[in-house]
């Protein structure tokens, strides 16, 4: 259990048996009212934000999260299939927990997924992703890095925006989090 004053950004909680990671919070005390916490918490299974206020001696319930390595294996009609490599059991997860990390998923790649009470709940990309590139318009010879950039399709199903020299078959990295190419991958 968690006093209000343990309650920092990174912890994790549980509020009526829905777990939460705190975001931001800010103590605060009124001239001789009790202390509280005013926090901004994320859903970890919904990643709504909600805003609650922890009153002085409020005891918080701490919630049992971690990460797992798991391997992506394919994904079916907006079900993506996962493989913990520790126990090699399979589970499954929907279009809407995994979100826009679809895009930067390619069978065989290994993610981290988060779990909540020993479930699978959503998974976690790396920061950056190396993907193929499956189709692009030509380069031509003179096309040099600041030479403006065209789109590209990657193995994954997205597009991104590449410089005109990326080939065919070339490897990029991409951040996951933004979505823009970062460099290319000998």
């Amino acid at each position: 259990m968690y006093e209000i004053t343990d309650l920092k950004p990174g912890r994790a909680i549980q509020i009526d048996g829905e777990p939460f990671i705190v975001v931001s919070s800010v103590f605060g005390r009124k001239s001789q009212s009790k202390a509280n916490m005013q926090c901004k918490l994320r859903n970890l299974k919904t990643n709504a934000i909600v805003a609650k206020n922890f009153q002085g001696s409020e005891k918080i319930e701490t919630a049992d999260v971690g990460y797992r390595k798991v391997q992506y294996l394919y994904g079916n009609g907006g079900q993506y299939t996962f493989m913990d490599l520790d126990s090699y059991d399979q589970f499954e997860l929907s279009s809407d927990i995994i979100g826009d990390a679809s895009g930067y998923l390619v069978e065989g790649n290994d993610v981290d997924a988060l779990m909540f009470e020993g479930n699978p709940i959503g998974i976690q990309l790396k920061a950056t992703v190396d993907l193929k590139v499956v189709e692009t318009i030509p380069g031509v010879k003179g096309d040099t890095a600041t030479g403006g950039n065209k789109p590209a399709k990657l193995e994954s199903g997205i597009t991104v925006n590449v410089p005109l020299f990326i080939h065919e078959g070339d490897k990029v990295k991409v951040n996951t989090e933004t979505g823009l190419y970062m460099t290319r991958v000998s």
